[in-house]
């Protein structure tokens, strides 16, 4: 063990609270900036680099997966090197892997620099609590966890604006450059603070059989996600062999997990409650939640039009409400039923689903920018409560566990349910382009009145008539094929409210709630 004091060192005061707070505070916000900044970028990202946009999804979905799985190891990690050295070395390679990410002459080269961003990005969510709540007095935790979750949630409105406004000023390149500067800066002022506050270090044993386990079969189910739509799924060999690899890690993984003296993740708080129904609950939201962010500034400007930097704009609100009620949830926390709370949230939810999917290819912006807008207020009663309800009852020795494994869950369901809704959509939308098409014959008069009206109106010869026509019915296709997409959102958040019901009653306290965000 290093020779550090058994005493925790004293808070910081002053100017030092003030840099060390901004320095962690960026950190955080570099994080989180980047797990949506490159949802409007992925048209470009794609079209640049010669891929579908559905392959330029795996930007965003590997990213994810790769953040997933590095979570557990926190902990671990941790104790090894000590909470300063290791979210410093984090901030460093998460710098690193952004200008690899900006320099990518290939899809490829870009997946891998993405994977290694995901995975180094990984312990820096909880490393940034940690160190924050360690800079200020413990009567001012509330304030020390309220300042890191506002940072947190500012993400979602700069995220998509930045990106947008990057994408169609500069280049996609930038949108990954901007985070040398600042990580930079947050680096050097997180070791000249905190260097001599180090957290004592020990060597503890890696479960390594459980880790490889873990990474084989997130990889085998992340990739046959990605992949299956253009392979055909089930009728591809490939597909089958990931399939079934997938299922024999994923079993594996179970039994070597529950019998290990030290797992890497600790499967049997799954045995509680509250932390099943809660992580269940969460996961599922997450994956819908995430999985609409991602694929609604996509359609905006492949079938809308929207410049990127429109798109961004159009999604930005998402994080207004949310930022504005954060105080005051925090004076309700304590006096609530977070399952209340969290049911709110998901009816918000649903009900903001059910506004888009009535969408029309001649939607207004004031119809795109109002659900947006209205869906920062469930955002901000969603994860608080949840997180609640699955620390609830837990033993403080416990928490860390537990905080890592239901973020492992959830951040992987939000990569395997952006999967999910890119491949629904896509297939939904076949289904509709079919339907569509039936009834574009000669032998209805409809049809045959339509493209008339577009001969007279554009004044275009039969062929370009029937090509102006073409496009708008797949225009058509692609927003019935999204509108069932937000409708199955919204039927999800309703399924899954009985499993808060199942949890016992927890009433907030705020401290642990919000730093779990």
């Amino acid at each position: 063990m290093d020779a550090q004091a058994n005493t925790e060192p004293a808070p910081l005061t002053g100017g030092k609270l003030a840099l060390g707070s901004l320095a962690v505070a960026l950190a955080t916000f570099m994080n989180v900036l980047d797990s949506s900044i490159a949802n409007v970028a992925i048209p470009t990202i794609a079209g640049n680099l010669g891929v579908s946009v559905d392959e330029g999804t795996w930007v965003i979905t590997l990213f994810a997966a790769a953040n997933a799985v590095s979570i557990p190891l926190t902990g671990w990690l941790t104790q090894r090197i000590g909470q300063v050295r290791l979210f410093v070395a984090t901030i460093l390679l998460f710098v690193l892997s952004s200008w690899l990410c900006g320099l990518a002459p290939n899809l490829p080269v870009l997946l891998a620099a993405r994977i290694l961003q995901g995975a180094v990005a990984g312990p820096m969510t909880p490393l940034s609590q940690a160190i924050l709540l360690g800079s200020y007095p413990k009567q001012k935790s509330g304030t020390a966890l309220a300042l890191w979750a506002m940072t947190a949630t500012v993400g979602p409105i700069a995220g998509p604006l930045l990106g947008g406004w990057i994408t169609d000023r500069y280049s996609w390149s930038w949108i990954f450059y901007i985070n040398i500067p600042v990580g930079l800066f947050a680096a050097a002022v997180t070791w000249f603070l905190y260097r001599d506050r180090e957290s004592a270090t020990r060597k503890l044993p890696i479960d390594k059989i459980g880790l490889v386990s873990l990474i084989t079969w997130v990889a085998a189910l992340q990739i046959m996600l990605d992949k299956g739509k253009d392979l055909d799924w089930f009728n591809s060999p490939f597909i089958v062999g990931l399939a079934v690899v997938a299922l024999i890690a994923f079993v594996f993984f179970l039994i070597w997990e529950l019998t290990d003296q030290h797992p890497i993740i600790e499967l049997r708080l799954f045995a509680r409650r509250n932390f099943l129904s809660g992580t269940v609950a969460i996961s599922v939201a997450y994956a819908v939640f995430f999985a609409n962010l991602v694929i609604l500034p996509q359609w905006m400007q492949q079938w809308l039009g929207y410049p990127a930097v429109n798109a961004g704009l159009a999604t930005a609100p998402l994080g207004i409400f949310a930022v504005l009620l954060t105080p005051v949830l925090g004076r309700i926390l304590p006096k609530s039923d977070m399952r209340v709370l969290a049911t709110l949230a998901f009816a918000g939810f649903a009900g903001v689903f059910f506004m888009r999917s009535g969408y029309t290819a001649n939607v207004d912006t004031w119809s795109l920018v109002l659900p947006t807008l209205l869906q920062g207020i469930p955002t901000a009663m969603f994860f608080v409560p949840l997180t609640a309800i699955i620390l609830s009852g837990l033993p403080p020795e416990k928490i860390p566990a537990a905080a890592g494994l239901s973020n492992f869950v959830r951040v992987f369901c939000g990569a395997v349910g952006t999967s999910l809704a890119t491949s629904a959509w896509s297939n939904r939308t076949i289904l509709h382009h079919a339907q569509l098409t039936e009834q574009s014959s000669a032998n209805n008069p409809t049809y045959t009145a339509a493209l008339d009206g577009i001969r007279a109106a554009f004044g275009f010869s039969p062929a370009e008539a029937l090509a102006y026509f073409e496009r708008g019915l797949d225009a058509q296709a692609s927003m019935l094929g999204l509108n069932d997409i937000f409708w199955i959102s919204g039927v999800i958040f309703l399924v899954i409210v009985p499993l808060i019901w199942l949890a016992k009653p927890v009433k907030g306290t705020g401290g642990g709630a919000v730093a779990a965000h």
